[in-house]
């Protein structure tokens, strides 16, 4: 049975991981908290250290926010 097959009445499949999802949708909330962070979004870096850098300071921003 496939990962993301659904169960025998439909809805959630049987390998549904509630511990997993959490961590998921915990990732993706950062990355898009990121994806709204005008230094991060507006950044055409030829260097790819120098964007890792503001991507870092952003996350920490926000991380301090929170």
């Amino acid at each position: 049975m496939s990962e993301f097959s659904t169960g025998k009445c439909g809805g959630r499949s049987s390998g549904f991981d509630e511990e997993r999802y959490k961590k998921r949708n915990t990732v993706e909330l950062a990355i898009n908290l990121l994806k709204y962070a005008r230094a991060v979004a507006t950044r055409y870096d030829k260097r790819g250290y120098v964007f890792l850098g503001i991507a870092a300071a952003a996350a920490l921003v926000i991380w301090l926010r929170t």
